[in-house]
């Protein structure tokens, strides 16, 4: 399951502050938003019905839409990094919305994409959709500002084979009918009045849009993002009183480009609770008048202007407190849909069990159901950051499948599991202070242990980069879609995603193959070796033939980790190992048993009675974990345990065959 990891030190020079993503969770709902949006539309609204009864000068009525238009670009904003609600179909909702008013050309699908890539390639050229604004000559700028959704839609025409048919759909039967309104109204003989209502302020709006969101922040700076993402956007301080709610806080667009799932109002307290981390890694920083300030001037800027604010604490996760795998009813919160043969079920942990349900990145639960009278055992990756509190995770159907079957047709929110505390040790260690390129393969519910390591690394260790080759047959059988597309939104130029879908004719077709080493280097398009952690789960033939290619490319062992979901069959040459007396240390009481030849020491526990934690029975899962304190055994295969796990002394019992008179192991270690 996994290899031996290892701690690199921080580079020299490295900060020594941790900068953890501030702020508070995604909200339920937005309540700054919402309250933003109603008094966009009304605003809207108001000028609207000024326009049509001439009550007030022309100039009036268009600055009002364009200051309307303006404030519902920050909903669309906001919507497209899914920081409006912690529901999905919330940022959705109010992001089509608003999308109508600030540019019914594309759709709020489109838009959120083409706004991911230039999150992801700010001023890189033409990677970068907003480079047209940024790096444009300033006799230029007059015309690139009001004009700066034509280079979204050629990005987008660019990019077409990689947008969904539904989306590209949408944005066809929005320009159909913009088209088509524009063309009605001047037909009537109502082409001005249209233009008064909206067409000129949505010039107008566009114009200070492109100005305030993009020029501001981005021209004149030569780095991008993906070599140094603290110099490729600028904060621009002082005048604050009035600039930070002219500008809609994005006076601070250095901090939504650092952590883009910050809503638009907590951007100035993100900063004053890391400044000083901030500086210490160069960050951009300018005047009002644009005067460039480095760390030593904006210290001496900030002296004359108020105090340094005091650092967050990093949130590290803890471990489970139980000494070994011990069983809990616990309440089913809810079960969502993923796909036709997949749910998400989330658990509500009692308040006095949280400390045994805490866990690490890519840990598993094992769950106990009867069915027919009958127990079955069966371990299910978590799939919840480690840090988040929730603990959930994915269940895909399998034909015949006991558990499986029962999850996908039956469970309700209320029904009661009973669960193992967590086990394994997929994830690695994190460090808040370290910058790792980390790489992930999965294939079909593979997905679930990377998705709680994917998301736990990038909220704890903030200058890490993560890719991810995620394998389906479609996109409607791909688990925790709308989960991976959001997590792209939020680390943008820290996370990329490739979907390899081999079922899918319109995907494209250096997507449609096989997962192997050789499509994972072409669309790396980087050496592998300086890769420092490299997270394999899906079928056993997948995730060890990648392992054992990236072995041969020179890949440390110890920087890959193995998950698979089942072992291999067991030996049946099992009678060479003798007879032993095997005394088991659980839950602080001793037991003495006799093992006969060939058993295991599991199978000799759960013979006499004994409660002892197991779960898969091949050496996979790690529940039946234990450590030897006298005597020697022999296992017939570890998928579990890593390299410092077996040196200390840990084995797994389930495999383990006695090779001395006498065995003693201690599950409580």
């Amino acid at each position: 399951m996994s290899t031996t990891t290892r701690q690199p030190q921080p580079p020299a020079g490295a900060s020594q502050h941790a900068l953890p993503d501030p702020g508070e969770q995604v909200p339920t709902l937005s309540w700054p938003i919402v309250c933003l949006f109603t008094f966009a539309l009304a605003l809207f609204g108001a000028s609207t019905w000024a326009a049509l009864t001439d009550v007030f000068p022309a100039v009036a009525t268009i600055a009002a839409s364009s200051a309307a238009i303006f404030v519902l670009f920050t909903v669309l904003h906001d919507a497209s990094h899914y920081s409006i609600s912690s529901h999905r179909w919330v940022n959705v909702a109010f992001g089509r919305a608003a999308m109508f008013f600030v540019s019914p050309l594309i759709s709020f699908k489109s838009f959120a994409f083409i706004h991911i890539e230039h999150h992801r390639n700010t001023n890189d050229g033409e990677s970068d959709p907003d480079h047209f604004v940024s790096a444009a000559p300033w006799w230029q700028l007059p015309i690139r500002f009001p004009a700066m959704d034509l280079p979204y839609i050629g990005f987008l025409v660019r990019n077409l084979r990689r947008r969904p048919r539904a989306e590209i759909l949408e944005t066809t039967a929005l320009m159909t009918l913009s088209v088509t309104v524009i063309a009605a109204a001047a037909f009537a003989g109502h082409l001005w009045t249209l233009a008064l209502i909206y067409l000129i302020p949505e010039r107008v709006a566009m114009f200070v849009l492109a100005w305030w969101f993009d020029w501001l922040p981005h021209h004149d700076l030569e780095d991008i993002q993906s070599e140094n993402r603290y110099r490729a956007t600028r904060n621009r301080v002082g005048s604050e009183w009035i600039l930070t709610p002219l500008l809609l806080s994005q006076n601070y667009h250095l901090v939504h480009h650092l952590h883009p799932s910050i809503p638009f109002y907590r951007y100035v307290a993100a900063w004053r609770r890391n400044e000083a981390a901030y500086l210490e890694r160069d960050s951009a920083i300018s005047t009002v008048f644009g005067q460039q300030l480095d760390a030593t001037q904006y210290r001496e800027w900030k002296r004359l202007n108020g105090k340094l604010a005091a650092l967050l604490p990093v949130r590290m996760p803890r471990s489970s407190a139980a000494r070994h795998a011990s069983t809990h009813p616990i309440p089913v919160k809810s079960v969502e849909r993923l796909t036709p043969d997949s749910v998400k079920v989330t658990f509500d942990v009692p308040d006095h069990l949280s400390d045994q349900f805490a866990f690490q990145a890519g840990q598993h639960l094992t769950v106990r159901h009867r069915t027919g009278g009958q127990e079955v055992r069966r371990n299910y990756s978590i799939c919840a950051s480690a840090t988040s509190g929730e603990l959930a995770i994915g269940v895909r159907h399998i034909t015949g499948g006991m558990f499986s079957t029962f999850a996908v047709e039956t469970l309700r929110a209320g029904d009661v599991l009973e669960l193992m505390t967590p086990t394994g040790s997929f994830g690695a260690p994190l460090d808040p202070l370290t910058r790792r390129d980390n790489v992930a393969v999965a294939a079909g519910s593979g997905i679930t242990p990377i998705l709680s390591i994917m998301r736990t690394t990038m909220e704890i260790e903030t200058e890490s980069r993560f890719t991810l080759f995620y394998g389906n047959r479609t996109a409607e059988s791909t688990m925790f879609a709308a989960e991976l597309d959001e997590l792209e939104s939020r680390y943008a130029d820290r996370l990329r995603i490739f979907h390899i879908r081999s079922g899918e004719a319109r995907h494209p077709a250096s997507l449609r193959v096989r997962i192997d080493l050789a499509m994972v280097q072409r669309l790396l398009a980087s050496d592998l070796t300086p890769i420092d952690r490299w997270y394999l789960c899906g079928p056993s033939d997948l995730a060890t033939t990648m392992r054992d290619d990236l072995a041969s490319e020179g890949v440390p062992t110890d920087r890959i980790h193995l998950e698979l979901f089942r072992g291999t069959n067991r030996s049946t040459h099992v009678d060479a190992f003798p007879a032993s007396k095997v005394i088991i240390t659980l839950s602080g009481a001793n037991h003495t048993v006799e093992l006969a030849p060939g058993e295991t020491v599991l199978e000799s526990a759960l013979k006499n009675n004994i409660d002892a934690p197991y779960a898969c029975l091949g050496g996979a899962c790690g529940t039946c974990r234990a450590r030897i304190t006298t005597g020697a055994v022999s296992m017939e295969q570890n998928l579990a345990l890593n390299t410092v796990e077996t040196e200390a002394g840990f084995i797994l019992t389930c495999q383990s065959h006695p090779t001395t008179p006498t065995v003693a192991v201690d599950y409580d270690s």
